[in-house]
């Protein structure tokens, strides 16, 4: 079980890694951008980038069983 769930959040952090690298339009990514960007400005997408990497690397520890 703890492999879906890793393999669930490290696809999150994908999602949010990719999105913040090519600045989509996606719906779902829009609204994440429009709450972050009162908080982190010009930087929201560097921010949804470097948090999808953390995401990413807490999702291969929970499918690796480590956390």
């Amino acid at each position: 079980m703890d492999i879906l769930w890793g393999c669930l959040i490290a696809a999150a952090g994908l999602f949010m890694l990719l999105c913040g690298a090519t600045k989509t339009e996606f719906v779902v990514y829009r609204l994440l951008v429009a709450r972050s960007r009162r908080l982190w400005g010009e930087r929201v997408h560097l921010f949804h980038q470097i948090a999808g990497a953390a995401v990413i690397v807490f999702g291969v520890l929970v499918a690796l069983d480590r956390i």
